[in-house]
């Protein structure tokens, strides 16, 4: 995103989507993340994770939480996870800069060692499931958003298959509309067309 972008969509707070309040922190994350199309298997990862976190709190508490999480947690990089010891989750577990919830952080490294496993499969198989290009989906407010749709209801069942977890149908959702594999964005907020364009010629 060009900073002229960013700066023109910060000062279009009335017009933002309904849930990003006045904090920086979910400004930045609405401005220039949100429904963002992302390939980088990395940062695919680090959203899965981050929306996994976020079940039963509020994504205000995983905003404030991410920076020290992601240093805490190898930046979340998959093949570093994979090598994580029962001590070094024990250790987290003891931070309050983290989300310390035992099944969560698990999930976390028995899933990246998942990703680990397999190098180079995992931003295929994310994006397989919206045909490998972004949804634009059009929405004019918040109530027609849906919690969960048959894209991400597949991608649940399969990544669950596959050993995933705290991958259900609303943190799969959630986490397609961080990724970018769909544009959620409301039509009346300037993010809507901005990410639609990015789309329009992003390729995986």
């Amino acid at each position: 995103m060009s900073e002229e972008q960013s700066t023109g969509a910060r000062g279009a707070s009335a017009r933002r989507c309904d849930w990003c309040t006045a904090d920086p922190l979910y400004i930045a994350y609405h401005d220039e993340e949100w429904g963002v199309p992302v390939a980088d298997e990395q940062a695919l990862f680090e959203r899965l994770v981050l929306e996994g976190m976020q079940a039963g709190l509020s994504w205000f508490t995983i905003l404030k939480k991410r920076t020290h999480m992601s240093e805490r947690f190898h930046g979340f990089q998959p093949t570093r996870l994979a090598e994580t010891s029962a001590a070094e989750i024990e250790d987290w577990l003891t931070d309050p800069g983290v989300i310390r919830h035992r099944g969560k952080i698990e999930a976390m490294v028995s899933n990246a060692r998942l990703v680990a496993e397999k190098p180079g499969e995992f931003a295929p198989l994310l994006w397989s499931f919206v045909d490998g290009a972004p949804i634009q989906n059009g929405f004019v407010s918040m109530k027609a958003i849906p919690a969960e749709t048959d894209q991400s209801r597949r991608m649940a069942k399969a990544l669950k298959k596959l050993g995933y977890r705290f991958v259900g149908p609303t943190t799969c959702y959630a986490f397609m509309q961080s990724a970018g594999m769909v544009n959620d964005h409301l039509m009346s907020c300037p993010a809507f067309e901005r990410c639609g364009t990015i789309a329009g010629s992003w390729t995986l």
